[in-house]
């Protein structure tokens, strides 16, 4: 075993005391920095539906649950704000988990899904437009996993698995409910039911019993749903085996319609019923939807109505009228909704949120297709509902967050780096509140997941990715969309295609030379963190590039791409994305990008955290890497995992704890230099988290 010299010389670490001077009564006070704790309270506005006559926004709250509260996910609360006069009212809050609200056609009745009771399943629930009491309109026997209106007004149509038979159930009590791997499928089936009258539950009717209903739209008489269905009831088999059927509701008759090849996204049927506007893949390897197209109802090829060579990726698409499809894109790091006739065309771009400074999401219009609600954010605060009447910028109506104007946030820039074959990066860089004078800043990169993902110029701070709490305690925080990075176009993406931590980690590293070139970041001070690819990232980093930093955060990362085919939920995704070839075909390039295979290199700490839970990177990902790590006789390597959780912590104990132990962590390594080969952070953080505990 090497010796743990290998890792540096200790370095005498001396306390320097602060002079306090030149103090006076009445001096102004700087502002507070946003805190771990202040992350933990924030609010955003996460879904957004106006109501048929415009008059009307139902959007819902989400709100993080207290260090002490019962362990769960978010809450989420329904509220509705008055478009005229920008004033919200409650309607449903508290303890809940609200999500998907929907007006009913005649702006009567608001509909969203809800879990009410702790053995209860989610129904979809309806409550009266102008106040009232919230009553269940279904009594499904599994959860409810979507819904829709029928244009009529009278019923809904829902998205549910079959319930358990009885012999099945006395299986499960007896311990005789086995696993049966990938077999025992239940469909997510796609039911029609009747609004509830007089306290009696109409019966259901099944539409669609033997596919995986994953989305649908109702044509606007009512008479036909367009549904995006997938023959197993799997997340491989949603990313990429979704069709396109058409289901006539009066013979219930089912027919394909569109096979998209690829990832699918969004539905919408036109006003008059005659066309299908939809987003997907290019192709069957394009990593993520990134093109609109047509497809009218009596054909069945689509036309794409994306231009030709975009340098971005269409996420959704809806109609302005029955001849105009409207298209919300990420071009970089802003978003853009265009407007382009369903035959072809220019596309007219509506709204550039970069001339606002504002990121926003998918709008959703009222009946005349004029005003639309939408949810938006900026570097300044995290997502608020907007109103826009389709000209000029969109208004704010929403302000759940007013503490924040007290807080001191770093100052946000997009920045664009050549990367070393001369392609062109662009990024967001997070500059610190306060700098140590004389000193250059730590710098922290992050680094998204996917890597079908990118970061927009807007509010960035989450658990996962502290990012403005960093900014506030001195770090220099960089946001690299690399290749691979959705928002850039089909080419851009592909670059990854068949070539895992080659160029799109290499720009990464190509963006702190960058950044240490121009003196805005001390070299000897670097750290990265990411999740899932993110992880993968920082996993590379810490082996492969360990040159380039000096601790990484690994959070549900990747360690391992042998291993990882035979252990995640998505390995035909995968194979058809991301590698291009099967397993037996690639095992050198597999095992020489794996950064257990360069486990021996590493000279970084490194913190593996993760959910025990995990489907998508199993958890031994984490444990092969920190066995392997441990194995060479690294001495700064800690792993953490939690509890019930899986890709990603929903639950705040996680989510607070992964949020203090990167601070931690990266405090210890980065800032403070503390040496590699001396003692650990301290393990336990429960004294920061805000809880009442008994005394030690």
């Amino acid at each position: 075993m090497r010796s743990t010299r290998l890792f540096g010389r200790r370095l005498t670490v001396i306390a320097l005391g602060l002079l306090l001077s030149g103090l006076t009564v009445g001096a102004p006070v700087a502002p507070a920095v946003l805190s771990p704790d202040d992350v933990g309270r924030l609010r955003s506005v996460t879904e957004a539906r106006i109501s048929p006559d415009g008059k009307w926004i139902a959007a819902v709250v989400s709100c993080q649950r207290e260090a002490g509260d019962a362990p769960g996910g978010n809450y989420a609360e329904l509220h509705v704000w008055s478009v005229a006069t920008g004033q919200a009212r409650p309607f449903v809050t508290g303890q809940v988990a609200v999500s998907a609200p929907e007006w009913s056609p005649d702006g009567r009745l608001i509909a969203f899904l809800l879990k009410r009771g702790g053995d209860a399943k989610t129904q979809v629930w309806t409550i009266p437009a102008d106040g009232g009491e919230a009553a269940p309109a279904t009594q499904s026997a599994t959860d409810v996993l979507a819904f829709r209106w029928h244009p009529d007004g009278s019923r809904l149509a829902y998205v549910a698995q079959p319930a358990p038979s009885a012999r099945e159930q006395e299986l499960e009590k007896k311990g005789y409910n086995f696993i049966y791997f990938e077999e025992n499928l239940r469909p997510r089936a796609l039911h029609l039911v009747g609004l509830p009258a007089g306290g009696v539950f109409p019966e259901p009717v099944l539409l669609v019993g033997d596919l995986s209903v994953w989305d649908f739209c109702f044509s606007p008489d009512g008479a036909r749903i367009a549904l995006s269905a997938a023959e197993r009831n799997l997340v491989d088999h949603e990313y990429m085996f979704q069709k396109i059927y058409l289901l006539e509701l009066a013979g219930r008759t089912l027919t394909p319609w569109v096979d998209p090849d690829g990832k699918l996204g969004s539905l919408a049927f036109s006003p008059d019923g005659a066309k299908l506007a939809y987003t997907a893949a290019i192709e069957r390897k394009d990593h993520a939807v990134s093109q609109v197209f047509v497809v009218a109802a009596d054909a069945r090829t689509p036309r794409n109505l994306t231009p030709p060579a975009f340098a971005g990726h269409a996420v959704w698409a809806g109609w302005q009228d029955a001849d105009t499809v409207l298209y919300l894109a990420g071009e970089g790091v802003r978003q853009t909704l265009s407007a382009v006739a369903w035959r072809g065309g220019e596309r007219r771009m509506l709204l550039d949120g970069a001339a606002y400074g504002l990121a926003f999401g998918v709008p959703h219009a009222a009946r005349d297709g004029r005003v639309m609600a939408l949810t938006g954010h900026t570097a300044a605060y995290p997502p608020e509902l907007f109103v826009w009447t389709g000209a000029g910028e969109p208004r704010r109506l929403s302000h759940s967050n007013p503490w924040l104007s007290e807080r001191a946030l770093g100052r946000q820039e997009v920045i664009r780096y050549a990367a070393r074959d001369g392609r062109s990066i662009e990024g967001l860089l997070v500059h610190p509140t306060a700098v140590e004078p004389g000193r250059k800043p730590p710098l922290v990169v992050v680094v998204h997941g996917g890597p079908e993902a990118h970061y927009s110029d807007g509010w960035l701070t989450r658990y996962s990715e502290p990012v403005q709490v960093l900014a506030g305690t001195g770090y220099l925080v960089f946001l690299p969309n690399y290749r691979a990075s959705t928002g850039y176009g089909v080419a851009f993406a592909a670059e990854g295609y068949g070539d895992p931590a080659g160029k799109e980690f290499d720009d990464i590293a190509d963006g702190i030379d960058y950044l240490v070139g121009r003196d805005l970041a001390d070299a000897g001070r670097v750290g990265l963190i990411g999740g899932s690819y993110g992880g993968y990232a920082a996993a590379w980093f810490a082996t492969y590039y360990t040159r380039y930093v000096r601790a990484v955060c690994m959070f549900v990362g990747i360690s391992d791409l042998v291993s990882k085919r035979g252990t995640t939920d998505i390995p035909y995704e995968e194979l058809h994305v991301h590698s291009g070839k099967p397993l037996e075909q690639m095992w050198d390039l597999a095992l020489q990008r794996s950064p257990l295979y360069h486990a021996e290199k590493s000279r970084s700490a490194v913190l593996i955290l993760g959910g025990a839970q995990d489907p998508r990177v199993h958890p031994s990902q984490s444990l092969e890497f920190y066995r392997q790590l441990k194995m060479t006789g690294h001495p700064a390597v800690r792993l953490v995992q939690y509890p019930g959780e899986g890709h990603g912590n929903r639950r705040q104990p996680g989510r607070i704890d992964s949020l203090h132990r990167q601070l931690q962590w990266l405090d210890w390594y980065v800032r403070d230099l503390r040496p590699l080969d001396g003692p650990l952070p301290p393990l336990d953080l429960s004294d920061r988290y805000g809880l009442t505990l008994p005394n030690r």
